[in-house]
């Protein structure tokens, strides 16, 4: 309502000011609106981007980009990572032969009943006449000793461990309870305690082919002895030197040391193929080392044992590579 001296307003004009009386806002707010929708939305794209990458700007690599072996059984496990450092299982699931890889178990019930710390040499060990016979045996390794020779716990261990001795292997087994057949009795109540449903040991050394198992058991194997102190400072060993056996005996483990593999003991054999179980570390993308696990069986069965060897440590050398680049994202 105005005065009655004053004119009134056109009525177009006083009903374009009625409808501004409506409105919250002044005649610049469906630019600023605008303005504040895309910038939003741009920093929402920002942060998706840099979520998405490392800190060196590279997308994450997927778990899938894994290099996985095309044949056998491979399990992998990133330690510390919870569900996502559980890599699984690929290939079959089928119980295999494992060959030598079956010395991991040997030297784990060993260092139950017989603990080592890292750096302790142990009680001494007299070599048997059974160990010398079998230092000439074919179709396996072994390592020559004499009889009566002197080694202590943790030579014994070096010389199983390292260049793969199976005469040391049986003279382990029967220092610890008497005779092989016991401790494998052992070795298979073991394998109960630790959930392993699908391996069966006959032998302490790995070279019957009736000693089989899976990649997935062989990796709850790996998780429990990769904690002992002194197991994991022998399987890191490339070689060793021990009083009273000939030269140095030197590791069949060619990946150690190379893309960060800390440890690992290899088999072969014509039924076995190319078997590998394998620790390796990763730092991940905040810095932090990863232990990471692997076990590789059954590569090229029914080939030489050579063959099988080189086939295994080729497919574990390009998967731990892989691995390791994964872990560098997560």
């Amino acid at each position: 309502m105005t005065s009655r001296g004053e004119p009134r307003a056109p009525l177009s004009a006083r009903r374009h000011h009625k409808n501004w009386l409506r409105r919250p806002y002044g005649p610049g707010f469906a630019a600023c609106a605008t303005g504040a929708v895309l910038l939003t939305i741009v920093a929402l794209l920002i942060s998706l981007v840099r979520s998405g990458a490392g800190e060196d700007g590279r997308a994450p690599v997927s778990a899938s980009a894994i290099s996985w072996p095309e044949q056998g059984q491979t399990s992998i496990l990133v330690e510390g990572l919870g569900a996502e450092g559980d890599l699984g299982t690929r290939g079959t699931r089928e119980p295999v032969p494992i060959a030598s890889v079956t010395k991991v178990m040997t030297a784990y019930v060993i260092l139950r009943e017989h603990p080592l710390r890292a750096a302790d040499a142990g009680p001494d060990i007299t070599v048997d006449q059974q160990a010398a016979d079998e230092s000439v045996l074919s179709g396996e390794s072994t390592v020559p000793v004499e009889r009566g020779l002197r080694l202590s716990e943790r030579h014994a261990l070096e010389l199983m461990l390292i260049p793969s001795g199976g005469n040391i292997a049986r003279m382990l087994a029967r220092w610890d309870v008497g005779s092989e057949e016991a401790f494998v009795g052992k070795m298979n109540r073991a394998v109960r305690a630790l959930g392993m449903a699908n391996t069966t040991y006959t032998d302490a050394s790995g070279i019957a082919p009736t000693t089989v198992s899976t990649s997935a058991d062989q990796l709850k194997l790996a998780r429990r002895v990769m904690h002992d102190a002194a197991f994991r400072s022998v399987l890191a060993m490339k070689e060793s030197t021990v009083p009273g056996v000939s030269g140095p005996v030197r590791t069949t483990n060619t990946l150690l040391g190379q893309d960060g593999v800390v440890g690992g003991k290899t088999g072969s054999s014509t039924p076995a193929g190319g078997n590998l179980m394998w620790a390796a570390t990763a730092p991940d993308r905040s810095g932090h080392d990863r232990l990471i696990l692997g076990v590789v069986l059954h590569q090229q069965a029914g080939t030489s044992s050579e063959q099988g060897l080189r086939a295994v440590l080729a497919a574990s050398r390009e998967l731990v590579s892989t691995v390791r680049r994964w872990v560098s994202t997560v």
